[in-house]
Parts: C-alpha cells; structure tokens; sequence
C-alpha cells in the first residue's frame, strides 16, 4: 500500500506531504481543483514521461516521492532480479530537472525506466478510461481466467515446453537450410579433403625434402666441389694438413720456453683433429654421393604437389593446410551425417510436441473448470450495478497454434439486454457498461490474486443513485483485500470511505497553488452535503450526508 505522497514543485503544487492509510480512501474535489494533477504526480512514479512544462519554477527540480509499504507483497525476488535493495517500506523518487533529464530511483538506487516499471506496476494500478479498453483485450481476459483457475504452475510448465519446442523447431530449420546449401558444395568439399588426404601431410618436413631435392639435383656439382676441397685438404705436398703439420712442428720446439707457445701448440693440434674429422666426413659424404633420377623425379612431384596445395588454399604452412583439412573434414562428415541429425531433432519435436500438447490440455480442463463462476459472478455484480438483464458466455475452444499462453482460443461474449444476441465484448458493451464491467472483474479479482493498490479515476462516472451505491459497496468490499482510491463525484461513494481527502484551489501572494488535505469527520459531513445540495448547504443535506456517512 501506498503510505505517502510528496510533490514539490509540480504543476500547481508549490509543496504537497500527504500520509495515507488502508481501506477504502476518497478524494473529491471540485471540477479543476487539480486531481488530474495528483494523478500526474503518480503516473511519473509508475513511469510516465516527463515533460519539463511540468515543473512549476523553472529554476528548481520538480520531486515526486512515494513511500509503499509492501510487506504483504512477495517482491523479494523482483528486487532480487531488478539488483535493488529490499526494503519493507520501499521509496520511489522521480526528479525532473530544469534542463529537462529525468531521473528515478527505488531507495536510493538510481533506475532505469524498464527496472522502474517493472516495481511500480506492482505496486500501483490507476484505472482510467484507457485501462478499461484492456477489458477487450484476449490477453487480460486469459490473466482474468488463469487468476482465477489459479493456472500459474501450469502456465510455466506449459511455457517451458514451448521455449523448447520454439528452439527445436528453430534448429530444424537451420538444419534443413544447411543441408540444402552443403548438398551443393558437399562433391567439391569431398575432393578438396581427398587432394589433402592424399597428400599425407602429418607425415611431411616440408625442409627434409626441400634439402634432399636440392641434393639429387646437384648431385653432379657436389661431387665436384667434395673432391676439389678434399684435394687441397688432404694434397701430400701443400695440402691444409701437411701445411698444419709443419706449423705443429716450429711450435713445439718453442712450447716449453713460455706457456703462451704451448697454448698455441694444443690450439694446432685441436685444429689438426678437427680438420682430420671433416676430411673424414668429406670422403663418407664423396662415398655415399650417388646420382637418382627415379628419386628425384619423386621428391619433385612431392614438392609440386605441396606447392600446387599451397597455391590453392593460399597458404605458406604445412600446418594451415592441416587445419583447413581438419574443418573439411567436419564439413563433410556433417553434411554426410545430416540425414541423421535430422531424424533425431524431428523425433526431440515430436516429444516435445507431445508434452506441450498435454500440459496445453491440463491448462485448458483447469481454465474451463471455472468459466461458469467467474460467468455467475460477473452477471451477479453486472445485475447490482444496474445491469440486470447483461449476460455474458465465454467461448474457450483448445486449438492446433501454440500461443504463449497456451492452446486456447477465447471469445469472451456479452448480451446487454434479455434475448439479445451474444456478440464480442469489445462490439456489444458500451464505454459505461465496459467500466462497471471493469469494475466487476478487479472485485472479483481482489479475491483470487495479489493485486496492486488501485485508483479508480471517475468510474462512476454516468451513474447515480442506488447503482452509485452498489459501485461504493463493490469497491469498500475491495478494500478489505487491498488499499482503495476512489476519485469520485457521487457524494453515495464518498460516504463509503474510511478516509476522506479533498482536492482544493487557493490564491496565496496571488498564486493560485493546488492542495491536498485529509477532511475531519465534520468538515467530511460538509463536504458530502455540498455534494449533495452545491455551494449553499441546507440542513437536508446535512442531514442525508450524515445518513449516508452513518
């Protein structure tokens, strides 16, 4: 319920503080006395948008704050999903500043207009003429229905199903579009991932053959070079070797006067050794030297076949035509596979469909369960509002389409008049009786589900005497389920209220400012009579405004 309500500096309202209570609550006031301003000041909390004309001084931020008490409320969840600190008595502020930036925020957090409608819409409902247009509507009709068949378990089995069946259905189709495009490139696919299979690329070095090719192509000039290098190592007269020799011979005849000679002594000797080891490798690699055409020509065609895939993929590695065998390979095992694939998500549908098709069925049987009461008890408050030949008849018929809501197709019928024909709500029900229609289904409501508090704005409006009381009784036995408002000009439904608030106009310093207060039980007694009587109060309507308050 809604505790409190401050305004600053919003429309005609300089600074407004004002505390309410539970039950049934009134507001009347005069034609223009600005409760289409205090109704302004709520909608900005329920989100609305703010308009910077709004503001009332142009040089202060216009405030709107609401306090609710939501303890009967479960919220803790929203709050939980919103990332919003749960508070018993829960604070919604929206600022408007003068550069026209609108700000909101839900204790103190700073919110965004989603997370803000998301909390508020729970918390306060304002009825107006366009809400009543919901009437109409098959999806507040299905809310009306699955409220009171107390759907809501089968309700999300049934949507959980259809979340699924809506992600098969979806994977079907992707599967079948690919299919009908790798069919086409599936042959090239297959010969591509032959060439690579063939060319049995993990077993490649790439270098080790480029290495070996130029060494069977040059076999001829290597074994030339081989012999000329071993001739001036290995020549018995000025050969490198001998040459060393006798450089070993002059040293060591001076290697024991000073250790820097013996140094360069064993420095000869390690070159003698290892110019001895490389004329030995020399004459190995001379031996072993022989000429191949065959395996040239196959190191060759290896080589062509190499650089002919390179070529192709445009690539320089061994390893990105691995990988670009790899993913043909999954291409083509995918496509190949695809048949079965297929079968399988085909049967996963027809499960799920199956499943759906039953949980659509337990929500169909439960919603049908109680169409005659909400029809009895529709037709019951209709007839006390005045209304008394209305009938309705809803239609609820199990389809083929899957809805969000279900399976279900809904005609929601209604008959103004005895032996008329039934026909569409929103065809055959007039804006007056669409509002006490509302008016019917939210007291029924009340009793079934966790609504809101709720301000009716002016339903009575068309209506008087008994009916007007009928629609106060309706509305107080509302009350004893949830916090009331009633903006009303029927001094019937004023009476009925636990608190009354009168909306007011005053001049002060010459601005004419609009004011809030909570009426005493004597001023109430007035302000019910003025109602009755106008301006000039008799002591009739005292007397019959003290009735009805009585």
């Amino acid at each position: 319920m809604i505790t409190s309500l401050s305004i600053q500096n919003f429309a005609l309202i300089d600074e407004l503080f004002v505390e309410f209570s539970d039950g049934l609550t009134i507001i009347t006031g005069e034609t223009g006395a600005g409760k289409s301003i205090i109704l302004g000041g709520l909608s900005l909390i329920l989100g609305k948008r703010a308009d910077l004309s709004a503001i009332k001084d142009n040089s202060k931020k216009c405030v709107i704050e609401a306090c609710f008490n939501i303890s009967k409320l479960d919220l803790k969840e929203l709050f939980e999903t919103e990332d919003l600190d749960y508070e018993v008595d829960t604070i919604i502020r929206r600022e408007i500043l003068p550069s026209g930036k609108s700000r909101a925020f839900i204790n103190d957090t700073p919110v965004n207009l989603s997370s803000l409608l998301a909390v508020s819409n729970r918390l306060l409902d304002i009825h107006s003429q366009h809400q009543t247009m919901q009437l109409t509507e098959d999806l507040f009709q299905f809310e009306v229905i699955d409220a009171l068949a107390n759907t809501k378990d089968e309700l999300l089995t049934y949507q959980s199903y259809l979340r699924e069946l809506k992600k098969c259905k979806s994977e079907l189709k992707r599967l079948e579009a690919y299919k009908k495009d790798a069919i086409k490139e599936h042959d090239y696919n297959t010969f591509l991932l032959k060439e690579l299979d063939d060319a049995a690329l993990s077993n490649i070095d790439l270098k080790a053959i480029e290495e070996e090719y130029e060494a069977l192509n040059n076999v001829e000039l290597i074994s030339e070079k081989l012999s000329e290098a071993n001739s001036v190592i290995n020549n018995e007269d000025v050969g490198v070797i001998e040459q060393l020799k006798s450089v070993r011979q002059q040293l060591d005849k001076i290697a024991g006067f000073h250790s820097c000679y013996n140094e360069l002594l064993e420095r000869v000797d390690s070159v003698l050794i290892e110019l001895n080891d490389v004329q030995s490798d020399m004459e190995l690699q001379f031996e072993q030297l022989v000429s191949d055409p065959e395996q040239l020509i196959l190191v060759n065609s290896k080589l062509q076949q190499v650089h002919s895939l390179f070529q192709k993929h445009s690539t320089l590695e061994i390893s990105e035509l691995i990988s670009i065998q790899e993913t043909l390979q999954e291409k083509v095992h995918k496509t190949e596979n695809l048949d079965e694939d297929l079968e399988a998500i085909s049967k996963r549908i027809k499960g799920l469909e199956d499943k759906t098709d039953d949980s659509a069925l337990k929500l169909h049987k439960k919603r049908t369960s109680i169409l005659k009461e909400l029809v009895d008890a529709l037709e019951f408050n209709v007839s006390e509002l005045g209304m008394v030949n209305s009938k309705f008849k809803i239609e609820l018929n199990l389809g083929d389409d899957y809805f969000e809501n279900g399976k279900d197709k809904l005609r929601f019928l209604f008959s103004a008049n005895k032996g008329g024909k039934f026909n569409d709500l929103k065809k055959s029900a007039s804006g007056g009786e669409l509002s006490r229609i509302m008016l019917s289904i939210k007291a029924i409501l009340a009793k079934y589900t966790q609504l809101p508090t709720i301000m009716f704005d002016e339903i009575d409006t068309g209506v008087s005497g008994e009916i007007a009381h009928k629609m106060g009784d309706i509305m107080k036995e509302m009350s004893n389920y949830m916090q009331v408002f009633a903006i009303t000009h029927l001094p019937q439904i004023a009476a009925k209220g636990n608190a009354h608030f009168k909306v007011y106009k005053e001049d002060v310093n010459g601005v004419t400012q609009t004011n809030l207060v909570k009426l005493s039980e004597e001023k109430r007694v007035n302000e019910i009579a003025q109602m009755l009587g106008g301006e000039n109060i008799s002591t009739s309507a005292l007397a019959h405004a003290k009735q009805l308050l009585n």
